[in-house]
């Protein structure tokens, strides 16, 4: 049988779990590329540094010039996060001839039009699979199987370590301190997590989304992100109370012809498929006007699941398919979009609110009408006892509306919050009633 030879560049978790593959199980991987593939190089910035496995003699190298000079290796694994220098390799990469399978959200969100179109120019490729939702297989899906279809909406659980700190907060009334300290200790969490739990993460990953099933070309800073940050621990007792968990809901979706989007923690209804994932899940609904609701669910990180989307990928580019679906499908291309983004401000859903408000007459019709001001309907208000540790001359107060706009909303809450009446700390959520 014929060999592929291939090389990794940054021997991380994913690259370690990726050479595991490669070598542990080279004959299954043969018979789904119909040829062999050879792990010629691994490059590294620190040879001697031991990973944990044990790779044939001569393979591993902290030379890129020994990948990059070398004609015979034809698939390189791109497993370097950031932008810089991953940015410079992956384009050194494709100017030497290979062709580059990636996991880097990051990359590809701010510099994918550039990338793609130097790839296309040298008649190279860039396989992603990785990038978005680990071992699920939803780049595939929506770049290919779902090709038929008109996409209506994506929503998704694309961060596994915001969910996670959602889900021990939940389940065990965890503080949000100490789910975070506890998912840095498993590795879920980076020392620095201001990425996972601000919402910027689960907005890269949504713009490379967005891009395959709208042909969008949106940069992920512009996309609107709210993180763990609006909310805590009371929030999430109120909205089980309601019948709502809370998730970090990255949103797409198709309103007249144009698209919303934004990453928002939502209040989902108990027992929709996306309010039951748990732990550092992943979890992505998609709606087609053809094939309706599909659920895909699993998990979003960790060495071997990311290493099994990177391997698939450099099968079929082994293999050739990705070739044919790169050139057909155009990504980060020209090609023109008729797609608006629909601005933040101007999006609709249900809110979920939360007030600390003085324990006194007139209090709550003061809020109601300046909710009743601004055209928005109140679905139920429950009037909580002040918690042992609350100042008991305030309770709390909890409204939920029925849909408004997201600029009336901001409003009535910023003036609600200015009453004397009413404590600055103040909650407002989306809530997302979804069937899927």
């Amino acid at each position: 049988m014929e060999k592929t030879r291939v090389a990794i560049v940054g021997m991380g978790t994913v690259g370690t779990g990726v050479a595991r593959l490669l070598l542990d199980h080279g004959d299954r991987l043969a018979r789904h590329a119909g040829r062999i593939l050879w792990l010629e190089k691994a490059v590294v910035r620190d040879a001697c540094r031991d990973r944990g496995i044990e790779l044939p003699d001569g393979v591993l190298t902290d030379d890129l010039n020994s990948v990059l000079q070398d004609p015979q290796i034809e698939v390189v694994a791109h497993l370097i996060g950031g932008i810089e220098p991953a940015r410079t390799i992956m384009l050194q990469l494709l100017d030497s001839g290979k062709d580059v399978v990636t996991a880097n959200k990051a990359l590809l969100a701010q510099h994918g039009e550039e990338l793609f179109d130097r790839a296309r120019s040298l008649g190279r490729t860039i396989a992603f699979e990785a990038s978005v939702g680990g071992g699920i297989p939803i780049i595939a899906n929506i770049s290919q199987c779902f090709s038929s279809n008109q996409i209506v909406s994506l929503r998704g659980i694309l961060n596994g370590t915001s969910n996670y700190i959602i889900s021990q907060m939940s389940d065990r009334g965890v503080e949000f301190d100490r789910a975070l300290a506890h998912a840095q200790q498993l590795g879920y969490a980076e020392a620095d997590p201001q990425m996972d739990i601000d919402g910027s993460d689960a907005a890269q990953k949504l713009a490379i989304l967005a891009h395959l099933a709208f042909g969008v070309r949106v940069r992920w800073s512009d996309i609107h992100r709210q993180g763990l940050e609006a909310f805590d621990l009371e929030d999430i007792r109120y909205a089980h109370q309601l019948g709502y968990r809370i998730r970090l809901l990255a949103t797409a979706q198709l309103i007249d012809d144009n698209l919303e989007l934004h990453v928002s923690p939502t209040l989902v209804r108990v027992g929709r498929p996306l309010a039951e994932v748990r732990g550092a899940y992943n979890a992505i609904t998609v709606v087609g006007d053809a094939v309706g609701d599909m659920f895909f669910h699993g998990q979003g990180a960790g060495q071997m699941p990311t290493a099994s989307a990177v391997v698939a990928d450099m099968i079929d580019t082994a293999a050739g398919r990705t070739d044919i679906t790169f050139r057909r499908l155009e990504l980060w291309s020209d090609r023109q979009c008729a797609i608006e983004m629909i601005p933040y401000t101007k999006t609709s859903a249900r809110y979920y609110l939360r007030f600390l408000v003085a324990d006194e007459p007139g209090v709550l019709s003061q809020i109601t009408g300046i909710l009743g001001w601004h055209r928005i309907s109140i679905s139920s208000i429950i009037q909580h006892e002040p918690s042992e540790s609350e100042d008991e001359r305030f309770v709390p107060l909890v409204i939920m509306t029925h849909e408004c706009t997201e600029t009336d909303a901001a409003k009535a809450h910023a003036e609600i919050r200015k009453l004397p009446s009413v404590a600055q700390h103040s909650v407002r959520l989306r809530v997302y009633e979804g069937g899927h």
